[in-house]
């Protein structure tokens, strides 16, 4: 199938109850980085730059406001070339036969620029504490964005099965020092799933190359994610939905897809996905 269920972004489908509630579901505060993602999916790209830059200017050694801002460069891009239509996630054939979108050269100048920012305070980061959480995120983030780029905006989908197993290995380490970063079992959700689609010879080879490739531990990853994650919930929500439409359960896509609806009444994606199910 498609890599494009990735990230987004980590791009990514917001809340159980809430947009204040999913962001605030770890008890902490909410600030600039939530008031950014919290635009990016909405769609209000310009404000969540403005949040994540501002949030940069404070926190100068900080790696997730850039990555964060690369996210909402991916996102603005996957609008304005319609690429996350359900239809070419739900269907093999028409993901294989999708043509290449004309990218926007200023736009991934932006965003190169802004994920090599975010590696160069990730590793000044790990220097100093190997197990910082946050620059483990940014890294796992930074992998999953740049897969993005290269399959949904370049289809280059061999290039991006790197990064899908290099940001699985990423979030397993960065698991192993802190379990309770939900955010991260994206990625290891995502690996296990999308690969889990493949035709069983393919399968087969994957796991030679140390991809993980089951689907139901897949599942069970982004249920994680969608129920207790911060940044990347509404996404594992998302990804969630188009599981649910290829096992032909309209009942629970149309369950998530209207939390996101209610959630984030600015994001015109969900509520055309919703509409096709209603």
């Amino acid at each position: 199938m498609n890599f494009r269920l990735k990230i987004a972004a980590a791009t990514f489908a917001l809340l159980w109850l809430s947009a204040t509630a999913c962001f605030a579901a770890d008890n902490q505060p909410a600030n600039l980085l939530d008031d950014g993602y919290r635009d990016m999916y909405n769609l209000q790209f310009g404000n969540a730059h403005l949040a994540f830059q501002q949030w940069q200017r404070e926190h100068p050694e900080d790696p997730l406001a850039p990555v964060s801002d690369a996210a909402a460069y991916l996102f603005s891009e996957f609008d304005r070339l319609h690429v996350l239509e359900s239809e070419l996630f739900v269907s093999d054939q028409k993901f294989e036969s999708r043509s290449r979108p004309a990218p926007n050269p200023q736009v991934k100048q932006a965003f190169m620029a802004q994920l090599a920012r975010s590696r160069q305070l990730v590793q000044a980061a790990l220097a100093r504490n190997p197990d910082d959480v946050n620059a483990l995120l940014s890294n796992v983030l930074a992998l999953g964005l740049e897969g993005d780029y290269l399959a949904l905006i370049e289809k280059r989908d061999m290039q991006a099965l790197k990064y899908l197993k290099d940001g699985r290995a990423a979030a397993e380490r960065l698991l192993a020092a802190n379990p309770s970063c939900n955010d991260a079992y994206l990625a290891v959700g995502v690996e296990n799933y999308l690969l889990s689609l493949k035709p069983a010879p393919v399968r087969w080879f994957l796991r030679i190359g140390g991809a993980q490739t089951d689907k139901a531990a897949g599942l069970e990853k982004l249920r994680i994610t969608a129920e207790k994650g911060h940044y990347l919930l509404p996404y594992a929500r998302l990804l969630l939905a188009v599981a649910a439409l290829r096992d032909n359960d309209r009942k629970r896509a149309r369950f998530l897809l209207q939390d996101l609806v209610t959630n984030f009444p600015q994001n015109h994606l969900y509520r055309s996905e919703l509409a096709k199910l209603n």
